[in-house]
Order: structure tokens, then sequence, then C-alpha cells
């Protein structure tokens, strides 16, 4: 035992008391003891589980660092039996878990963190405490993905329970769950969230200079600064009301967003947002002019566009405005051609690019596809269209799906064999995957 107890790097005492079964055994001596035997670290949970954790009295000092090293080494099967074990007294439990759910949840290991927030929301289901509320906001976030069908069922789930949050956090909530409908083009309700949160922050905003009722120091609180919330549900109702066709509806909340003289706050990231929103102001006063029928600012759009990181969104509104009026814009898409290449070979990497920046992506090539073969440039156009297929497909958008079906039936005449046997290829696989018999 001394031997091994040096090997192991544990004191030959605490070695003797582990075998003679006088004491327990903690994660870190068990991760010691297993290295020293030359195993996988992980090797003895499943007994360590049975015989520490199910059958003894938990002490969360020694259950909270396993649980911890089971997030470590993914074991989700092992932290689902503690967890299950410590639900049974949810009273003492709960407020434990939920704390150690927020910190996973802040690491980044989101299986383990949504693991823990399922648990304690099960737990709280018949009450209308703010923790059940939060482990569904969390539970929302960590859910949303690239599959627009199953990030409605998340946004639906969530949203009864974002007025029982925090009166700062239901702010992010509900910004979240805008941005989410907006992404799949639901103005009505987009409308509706941004109103609501424009009047709440709006609210908050006043009480915070004009009243000793809220804390002044919550910025901490909030994942951005506190006027943005106000002049964001202006940009989201002037979407809603452009993308409803209610154009003058749509240029009264771009000036709201645009006139921010209101603001007292001047620290540097106030400042960088105020500068955002007159940026987005400018460009979007132009597309409501363009959208409205105003042909004569497509020149001045191009000219904002050129340089842009990202111009999907923008050439979306070019491509729209094209088929509306019967523009000829092949000079504009070849200026823009190889920036577009660039664009459509990068992955997503963040929640934005899931919920609105593939769907406009995807948008756009729809948009091309008709443009162009209308325009008779039927080699480019039935790529794009299948190339926009491909893309619905895989955010699972069905409408999109759908238009793009009807698009290519409308020009089947012309396509050539070879794009007749790639489309029922690809729309035989796309059915299937929806749980439908191909053809």
């Amino acid at each position: 035992m001394s031997e091994f107890g040096a090997v192991a790097g544990l004191n030959p005492g605490t070695v003797s008391g582990i075998v003679m079964g006088n004491r327990s055994i903690a994660v870190h001596q068990l991760d010691c003891i297993t290295k020293a035997m030359d195993k996988p670290e992980d090797y003895f949970y499943n007994r360590y589980v049975q015989e520490y954790m199910l059958d003894a009295p938990l002490n969360w000092r020694r259950v909270k660092p396993f649980l911890q090293r089971c997030m470590e080494l993914n074991r989700l099967d092992c932290i689902a039996k503690v967890v299950d074990v410590l639900m049974e007294n949810v009273t003492y439990y709960a407020p434990l878990v939920f704390e150690l759910a927020e910190d996973f949840f802040a690491q980044e290991r989101y299986e383990a963190a949504a693991l823990l927030y399922k648990n304690v929301a099960f737990s709280e289901k018949h009450q209308h405490s703010e923790r059940l509320a939060v482990c569904q906001y969390r539970l929302f976030k960590i859910r949303i993905g690239d599959d627009q069908v199953q990030n409605l069922k998340a946004a639906v789930e969530f949203g009864p329970y974002a007025e029982r949050l925090d009166e700062l956090e239901q702010l992010d909530a509900l910004k979240d769950l805008a941005n989410l409908y907006r992404s799949m083009g639901h103005w009505d309700k987009v409308f509706e969230l941004a109103q609501d949160m424009g009047r709440k922050a709006r609210i908050l905003y006043d009480l915070r200079h004009n009243s000793a009722r809220l804390d002044h120091d919550v910025s901490h609180k909030l994942s951005r600064p506190f006027f943005f919330y106000v002049a964001y549900s202006d940009f989201l109702m002037a979407s809603a009301s452009d993308e409803k066709g209610d154009y003058a509806k749509g240029l009264e909340h771009i000036r709201a967003y645009a006139d921010l003289s209101w603001v007292k706050e001047q620290d540097e990231d106030t400042r960088q947002w105020m500068a955002s929103f007159q940026q987005w102001a400018n460009v979007n006063t132009c597309v409501n002019r363009l959208m409205s029928g105003d042909i004569s600012v497509l020149p001045e759009y191009i000219e904002y566009i050129e340089g842009k990181k990202e111009v999907f969104a923008e050439l979306l509104n070019v491509v729209e405005v094209a088929n509306r009026h019967n523009l000829d814009i092949d000079p504009i898409l070849e200026r823009f051609e190889h920036q577009l290449k660039q664009e459509r070979d990068r992955e997503s990497e963040d929640i934005y690019s899931y919920q609105v920046l593939n769907e406009e992506e995807a948008k756009y090539w729809y948009e091309l596809s008709k443009y162009q073969l209308h325009r008779k440039n039927y080699s480019h156009g039935f790529k794009n269209l299948i190339d926009c297929l491909q893309r619905a497909d895989k955010i699972n958008n069905k409408v999109l799906m759908m238009n793009c079906v009807g698009l290519f039936e409308y020009f089947r005449s012309v396509a050539t064999s070879e794009i007749k046997t790639q489309y029922n290829v690809l729309i035989r696989e796309v059915w299937e995957r929806n749980g439908q018999k191909g053809d």
C-alpha cells in the first residue's frame, strides 16, 4: 500500500483507509488511483456511482467535484444517474444543481448544462418560480440550431416563460425570441415581441435615470447597453413593417432609432452601438425607398454595400427589387461575384448565423435563381435553384423548399436531362428525410 500510494501520489494512510473500507473515496483520489493503474480516466466511474452515489447519503461537497469531472469527460450517463438521486430531495438540491448548471453553461458545456436544467425544470414544473423560467430560457438558447422547425418548437415552448424572468433578463429573452421569429419570417410575431420589449425597456430606462427604485449598476445583467433594447425594438418593428409592405410605418420606426439624442450614457460600448444604429438607419432608409419603388436610390445602395463583410442580405434586397420591377442587375452581380463565392463557402459560427444569416443566404439563392431563369440564363438559374433547395433542406425551411419545387416545375420543360436527374435525386432525398415516400 505504501508503494502504491507513492505511485498514485496518495498518503499511505489514505490508501489503507480506502482498501480497508474505513473511508470513502473522493473523485480526485479515484482519478489518482485510476491513473496509477494505467486505466482510462473514467474507467471506474460507473462503479463509483453505484457504490458511492446511489446507496449512501450524498454530500454535495463530494458530489459536485464528481459531476464536474463527469462534465469534463462527457460522462452524461453518470451525471444523469446522480442527478436523478439528488432530485429526490428537491428542496435542498435543486438550487445547488441549478448553480452548477449555470457554471456549465458559462463554460459552454451545453449538453451537460441542458441535462441539469431539464432536471431542475422538471422538479419545478408545477411552480411559477423565476428559476424554472431561467432553466427554460437556457434550454431555449441551447436548442437553437440550423433546423428551423426545431427552432420554432423551441421558441413556442419557451415563449410562456419569458414573462416570469427577472425584468432585466426579459429584455434579452424578448430580443432572442424576436430574432428567431425574424429568421423564419413570422413578422407579426416579430412586431409583437419587439413592441413588448420596447415598452418594457423604456419603462426600465426611465426608472434607471429618474428613480431610486432600480439599481443603477445593472449593465452586468444585460448582453447589450441599456438603450439598445429601446432602439432595437424600433429596428425590428421597422423590418417587420417593411416586410409586410407597410413602408410608411417602417420609415417611421427607422426615424425613431435614428434619433438617439435621448441616450444619456457615454461609455465606449454605447457609442459604438449608437454608431451602428445610425449606420443601419441610413442604409435601411435607402432600402425602404428602394422596396417602395424608388429605383433612383439603387446606385447609392450599391455604393453602400461595396466592401461590406457580409452582403447576402443586402444583395437579396437588390435581386428582389430586380424581380419585382424587371431590372437588369447583371453588372451588379458580376461586381460581387468573388465576394459571394467566399461567403458561400463559410460555415455558421454563432447563434446569429443560425437564426438569420443562413436563412437570408438561402432566400438569396432562390431569388437569384428566379431572376436568372426568367432572363433565360438556365444553366446558372437551375444550379442556384438546386443549391437553394439543398440549403432550405439543411435549415428545414419547408416553405422555401416548396417554393423551390414550384419554381423548378414552372421551368422543367427547359431543364436538361442531367439537371432533371440531379433534381429528382435531391428531391427524393429531401422527401425521405421528411418521412415521406419518394417517387
